[in-house]
């Protein structure tokens, strides 16, 4: 039934992807300059500066979605990368080995997966792997690397942290601006933040209309409609698309129309989705009543905010506090957060093998959020792309067990 109703949207939303990618593809035609960037990296500041933004780690979700992580680790791994390092590296090392990829070439202009980059802007508050990523693809590729610094938030964000973040700023603009040959503009710059908060609060708004009863989508649609705001974000086209899809929603709501028809539990994700078993998970779920809607992940991307009166010093705290940049008891507080806000009976965590920082520590949140909010909770483990790390009857007989202690 909620298919239908997404189904315009959803076509809308894979035709924006498509005209992107294949603009980024085409940008040396086009006189274009490519940035690859980690996903908690400062957009806004290439944006400003016409510069394509491209996000490796988007591209080893779509690799996950096409069960094509075990083809490309594999590569990786021939060329003596660990299995146990994150599957969007080697998924990222693979394609690049083998030009094999879910995004097609342009014939005899381009050939499949992500365009040559000018530069590659990295941002530790993910993890610690994309420091390495970014230095193997950096060395292949003979493009500057531009590092943004930010310490880990063991007791919040005190202000000597920001200084140190705001400081960097004014140090890789000048390197942004060497690399791409483009001049800084703060007036730009200002009006593409302001642009992004706007489609920040879009992207909000998409994800509190799971609060109604019954949910018009759960977090496995928030997964598929949240490329926008993570690879555009700071475009007017996001926020254009993001109105349209609260349109959708809102009629939805109002017809009492669910993703999961006969909604009888609502529970909260947390961690990266497993790409390759996003619809499997989904029917799974459902098969018991069950919507899961809300989680950590797509929220991430709902609670940035750069002010046009200290743009600067807005954004080193922003991309300095994201949710993996913080500590143990915030992601606690967070999850209880979700549960209470969206009236969740239970909570699931996906215990990734390749993300360690998203993964840290879920054992004694699981045991906290449940004593705190007095709801059951489940892990399952598996991995964002690489199948391999995937037990289907193992995870099937989790999910089942877990769902007839709620009965």
């Amino acid at each position: 039934m909620a298919d239908e109703d997404l189904k315009p949207i959803a076509i809308k939303m894979r035709q924006l992807m498509t005209k992107y990618y294949k603009g980024a593809k085409l940008g040396k035609y086009t006189f274009k300059k490519i940035a690859w960037i980690t996903s908690g990296g400062p957009v806004e500041p290439l944006i400003s500066m016409g510069i394509i933004p491209v996000y490796p780690e988007n591209h080893g979700a779509m690799i996950g979605a096409r069960k094509m992580g075990a083809e490309l680790s594999d590569t990786a791994e021939a060329l003596g990368y660990s299995r146990d390092l994150c599957s969007y590296f080697r998924a990222d090392v693979g394609h690049v080995v083998d030009a094999k990829s879910p995004i097609p070439g342009v014939p005899i202009l381009a050939k499949p997966g992500l365009p040559r980059p000018h530069m590659l802007l990295l941002c530790n508050n993910i993890c610690g792997t994309v420091t390495k990523w970014y230095e193997v693809q950096a060395r292949y590729f003979n493009v500057p690397l531009i590092f943004l610094d930010t310490p880990y938030n063991f007791d919040g964000p005190l202000d000597h942290l920001i200084d140190y973040v705001q400081e960097q700023f004014e140090e890789i603009i000048p390197q942004i601006e060497k690399a791409s040959g483009r001049k800084w503009n703060m007036d730009k710059f200002i009006k593409t933040a302001e642009i992004a908060q706007e489609g920040i609060r879009k992207w909000s708004q998409v994800l509190h209309m799971c609060e109604s009863k019954p949910s018009p989508i759960s977090c496995f649609d928030a997964f598929f409609f949240l490329a926008p705001i993570v690879t555009l974000r700071g475009d007017q086209i996001v926020v254009d698309f993001y109105n349209e899809l609260i349109d959708v929603l809102q009629d939805m709501v109002d017809q009492k129309k669910g993703s999961v028809e006969n909604e009888k539990y609502r529970l909260v994700w947390d961690n990266l989705p497993i790409w390759y078993r996003v619809r499997k998970l989904s029917q799974t779920f459902a098969k018991y009543g069950a919507c899961l809607v809300a989680d950590t992940y797509t929220n991430a991307w709902a609670d940035n905010e750069i002010t046009a009166d200290d743009p600067m010093r807005s954004m080193a705290r922003g991309y300095s506090t994201i949710f993996l940049n913080r500590n143990i008891e915030s992601k606690i507080q967070n999850m209880c957060k979700l549960v209470e806000q969206y009236n969740a009976n239970g909570f699931v965590m996906h215990s990734n093998r390749s993300c360690k920082p998203y993964s840290f520590g879920q054992y004694d949140i699981k045991e906290e959020v449940q004593r705190r909010m007095g709801v059951p909770g489940l892990i399952i483990e598996a991995d964002m792309t690489d199948q391999r790390s995937y037990a289907d009857e193992q995870i099937d007989n989790r999910i089942q067990a877990f769902m007839e202690t709620m009965e």
